[in-house]
């Protein structure tokens, strides 16, 4: 296994970047994060009220741009209290962990303790319900496939819990027969690899410790052809022609950890995620897109983080 857990290397750069960054910037971004939190703690996305996944984003663009007060971790608590016992998807389950440890690094309560007993333990067997025979796991229990993004959350949840994908060689034997010439496929019937399983796949063979360094080279090359040479972002695969900005931070974060960054015109992607802030704080999708939300605000920070100090 990897000695530093995935998450902690790709939030401890982010914050070293984003550090680098001008605090107006750090400050606009902050502020309008804040705005999407609602009375009863939790963050909204575009519309509705309170959602695990965008409190989940939320709360780590926050800790990204060193923002996340004691106040705002108590009310985010709040929220993840009344979020506990319902009956919650992988994505969910994974938005939850990540958000109880961040509200306990940011001053809140420690929301572990606070569980019933055994609840940790559950998280742990319901996510394993997820497992496929073909070794990964898929979306929901009983699935008809395992997903290369399922996959990659269940190795971070477990690793948030300090566990580890149980026989591993069967999720590495997975991954292998997702591999298309330097990318992943979600699913085994696709052919051809994209930006987002294959950031998926990297990232889950990195916390198995089983990414081959023959692999790296492939890897850039391929995420450096999804380039869009008009926008300068990347693009989700090589039959979308335009870019956004979910594929530009999770093909730009899985280059900078395998060392292939340099292979992208990184001053191009600069421009590209710049071009796609709001007046008032929060990123907007890609230039196809008109409204701003707290995913895209996490990965558009995280863009430039990544690129601050290059």
């Amino acid at each position: 296994m990897s000695q530093e857990p995935y998450l902690q290397r790709l939030t401890g750069r982010l914050i070293d970047g984003v550090d680098r960054l001008p605090s107006e910037f750090r400050v606009r971004h902050a502020k309008w994060v804040l705005t999407r939190q609602n009375p009863d703690g939790g963050f909204s996305g575009r519309e509705g009220g309170s959602d695990l996944y965008y409190t989940g984003f939320a709360l780590r663009s926050l800790a990204v741009l060193q923002a996340l007060e004691p106040e705002i971790c108590l009310k985010a608590a709040g929220f993840l209290r009344t979020s506990q016992t319902r009956s919650a998807s992988v994505v969910d389950l994974f938005s939850y962990l990540v958000s109880m440890f961040l509200v306990q690094l940011g001053g809140g309560p420690d929301l572990s303790v606070e569980s019933s007993d055994g609840w940790l333990d559950r998280v742990v067997d319901v996510l394993e319900t997820h497992r496929h025979a073909d070794g990964g796991y898929a979306k929901s229990p009983g699935g008809t496939t395992g997903s290369t993004y399922t996959t990659f959350l269940v190795a971070l949840a477990l690793e948030l819990l300090g566990k580890s994908i149980p026989n591993p060689e069967r999720a590495i034997s997975f991954l292998e027969g997702r591999y298309r010439q330097g990318g992943f496929v979600e699913i085994a019937q696709m052919k051809r690899a994209g930006t987002n399983p294959t950031a998926a796949g990297v990232g889950t063979l990195q916390i198995l410790d089983a990414l081959a360094l023959a692999k790296r080279e492939q890897i850039g090359v391929f995420l450096a052809s999804l380039c869009s040479r008009e926008e300068g972002g990347l693009r989700a695969n090589d039959r979308i022609a335009a870019a956004d900005l979910l594929s530009t931070f999770t093909g730009g974060w899985t280059l900078a950890d395998v060392g292939e960054l340099d292979r992208l015109d990184l001053p191009a992607i600069r421009t590209y995620a710049e071009s796609l802030q709001g007046a008032q704080g929060g990123f907007r999708g890609g230039s196809w897109d008109i409204g701003l939300d707290v995913e895209y605000t996490f990965y558009g920070i995280g863009v430039l983080g990544l690129l601050s100090s290059l």
